[in-house]
């Protein structure tokens, strides 16, 4: 499990998520994916979890002063029910369906933006029964496999809030998710002694990355930030979407 290119997938993943923590958020999404090419995704998510904790810690720090504290209630409070379901049905529930689900899901919603490419799109009011669905599909799909992400940002990214509050409230609201999957995680033995020591080292490299995130975000224009933000949650898209159909059609 420790050999060379165990720690070469490793250390890539743990950048993804400090730069996700700094505010390029669907980069997170691609670190359990990122990993399940040397170890099993269930043991990839367990080891990561704590890094995306630390991470968070960080984060949070940062973007203190720049959030929508109305989307971070209903985040908190819709999210919090897809993790507790996400726990009751980690047992029983196919990954790869979830993995799939999350793919399409992220996948149309680039789509759309993709074809009202050009004609201004005024924000969308705050519509708190969206909210809460999409932020419960965030949790439950973030328990199962760090890929809470493209559901979020179905919520999210049409209210166009600014740049910095964006990445803000995203860093803020997956900082509660994780601290909330940390007892689940621990009860169905997905974290453990040998997985607490490589996330330790792994902390590290996302550390670093969290404030190199921070910087992109403040220096990049917003037009560029938010198209890097969808081009993004696209291409981890369709990953997810070939990840899961390879392994339902093996």
């Amino acid at each position: 499990m420790e050999g060379i290119a165990f720690w070469v997938v490793a250390v890539i993943a743990s950048i993804s998520v400090g730069l996700s923590k700094g505010g390029l958020s669907s980069l997170g999404t691609i670190a359990v994916p990122v990993m399940a090419l040397v170890i099993d995704p269930v043991v990839a998510a367990g080891l990561l979890l704590p890094v995306f904790v630390v991470s968070d810690i960080f984060g949070v720090y940062t973007y203190r002063k720049a959030f929508d504290k109305r989307v971070l209630k209903i985040t908190m409070f819709g999210a919090t029910v897809g993790v507790v379901l996400g726990g009751l049905m980690a047992s029983i529930v196919s990954k790869d369906v979830v993995t799939l689900l999350v793919g399409l899901i992220g996948a149309t919603f680039t789509l759309n933006f993709v074809l009202r490419r050009g004609r201004e799109v005024p924000a969308e009011p705050l519509k708190p029964r969206k909210g809460l669905i999409w932020t419960a599909i965030a949790g439950f799909t973030s328990f199962v496999s760090h890929a809470g992400a493209p559901p979020y940002q179905m919520f999210v990214l049409p209210l166009k809030m600014d740049k910095l509050v964006f990445a803000g409230t995203t860093t803020i609201a997956f900082a509660y998710i994780n601290a909330i999957k940390l007892i689940p995680y621990a009860l169905l033995g997905q974290i453990n002694v040998t997985s607490l020591r490589n996330a330790a080292i792994l902390m590290v490299p996302a550390v670093i990355s969290v404030f190199a995130g921070v910087k992109l975000v403040k220096i990049l224009p917003e037009k560029i930030f938010f198209n890097f933000v969808v081009t993004t949650l696209g291409l981890v898209s369709v990953k997810l979407i070939y990840d899961a159909l390879t392994h339902l059609l093996a």
